[in-house]
């Protein structure tokens, strides 16, 4: 695999060459700090774009331009990352040698298309497109009370701490759905493009030079921009006494959901020690939580963590039975006390390195996951794949120990369980 950045002023190219696929991805990511007043609109637009163009302007004629792509896809992607909020376009199509010469200049054709040209006439998104849109959003935003464990874990964040950024929804406001408008719409597009840090990955089996011309060619953004941002949320300072939250739900199961603060960890620790705890803790089917709490206890219908680097945040999620909470809570503050003391074997660690090595090696067989690993380099600074494989080996019992004592039980949101 090799990987080469070229800076275009306004935005970079990343190309990553490989012959393991017969496809080529490209993603094209839009980033801005994230504000809670544009997460609904930055959705909305992600959707519309992805859905019409000027040219290709009703669904139909947008998925005949895929078909004639050899059945190329395009999907758009609103994420959190931080401080950050993401709008992704993805594209894959067939490489060239598999389909037809230059089909990857005719994606990149209608890449271009989708950006600069979205169904806007008169400054006005198409009326069309802006109807079907605004009711698919209304529909996920509504959704989200629907899954009672993710619902549960939105709350739990909400009362971490409501002003900080990981309390926000994802799927966005019904209050700033309402406020979008065709014409504010248009003007949110234009801002998009022209204030965004922009990024282009393409992986394939592709040729540097005659990607970097072409790219160059159709994209034309203007501009200079510069991240002015802290990717990392701010450490939390933890509750010296555990926030303990309920609230009703007509459910036969219960969903727990707790935040744990991180404080004071070290690049290594964040991106390589914390790994390992986590997957000896309650990472896999395998971990601490699972054999002890679930299977010896019997006390959940499941139960994991996961620790989020640029939130500092360790999460753990969980269904019991509401009358099992207090039990459930013992538990875990134990297991998370004999993380600290030490209470966890060799064996458990060299597993946790065999399954997180796996992992690492399994990035270059999935090209999106390629690209999110080279994201994270160039961003937040992580390391190669190379190196952190070469870090998670050296990891050590005592390095697990000191990175415990920096996790603290904060907050619980227990959510259900009233069903009679």
């Amino acid at each position: 695999m090799k990987y080469k950045k070229i800076n275009f002023g306004p935005y970079n190219l990343h190309m990553i060459k490989t012959n393991r696929f017969k496809i080529t991805t490209i993603e094209l990511i839009f980033c801005n700090e994230v504000k809670k007043e544009e997460i609904t609109i930055t959705n909305f637009l992600a959707s519309a774009m992805c859905y019409t163009t000027k040219k290709y302007n009703t669904k139909i004629e947008f998925a005949k331009k895929l078909e004639e792509l050899y059945a190329a896809k395009v999907f758009p992607t609103c994420y959190r990352l931080g401080n950050a909020y993401n709008f992704d376009i993805n594209m894959s199509l067939l490489n060239d040698k598999y389909s037809e010469k230059n089909l990857l200049e005719k994606g990149l054709d209608f890449l271009k298309e989708i950006v600069f040209n979205p169904n806007i006439i008169d400054n006005c998104y198409d009326e069309k497109t802006f109807k079907v849109i605004k009711n698919e959003e209304k529909s996920q935003i509504e959704r989200v009370k629907e899954d009672p464990r993710r619902y549960s874990l939105l709350k739990l964040l909400e009362n971490v701490n409501k002003d900080e950024k990981y309390a926000y929804i994802a799927d966005g406001y019904i209050e700033d759905l309402e406020k979008i408008t065709r014409e504010n719409l248009c003007d949110f597009h234009k801002k998009l493009i022209n204030e965004s840090i922009i990024d282009i990955f393409i992986v394939g089996d592709i040729d540097f030079r005659k990607v970097q011309k072409i790219v160059k060619e159709k994209f034309n953004f203007i501009g200079n921009r510069e991240v002015n941002f802290d990717p990392f949320i701010k450490e939390k300072k933890h509750n010296k006494k555990i926030n303990e939250l309920y609230e009703k739900d007509n459910t036969n199961q219960a969903k727990l959901s707790i935040a744990c603060t991180m404080e004071n960890l070290t690049k290594y620790e964040r991106f390589s020690v914390l790994n390992l705890y986590n997957l000896i803790l309650g990472g896999t089917a395998d971990s601490k939580f699972f054999k002890n709490i679930r299977e010896k206890y019997s006390l959940c219908y499941y139960v994991s963590s996961v620790g989020n680097k640029l939130d500092n945040l360790l999460l753990i999620t969980s269904g019991i039975t509401k009358e099992n909470y207090k039990k459930m809570m013992t538990l875990i503050k134990k297991e998370m006390d004999d993380m600290r003391k030490g209470n966890f074997t060799e064996e458990e660690l060299e597993k946790a390195k065999k399954y997180y090595l796996t992992i690492l090696e399994e990035i270059d067989d999935k090209p999106n996951q390629i690209i999110a690993s080279f994201y994270a380099m160039d961003k937040i600074n992580t390391d190669s794949i190379e190196e952190r494989k070469k870090k998670t080996a050296k990891v050590t019992k005592e390095e697990i120990m000191a990175l415990a004592n920096k996790i603290h039980l904060d907050t619980s949101f227990l959510l259900g369980g009233d069903k009679k």
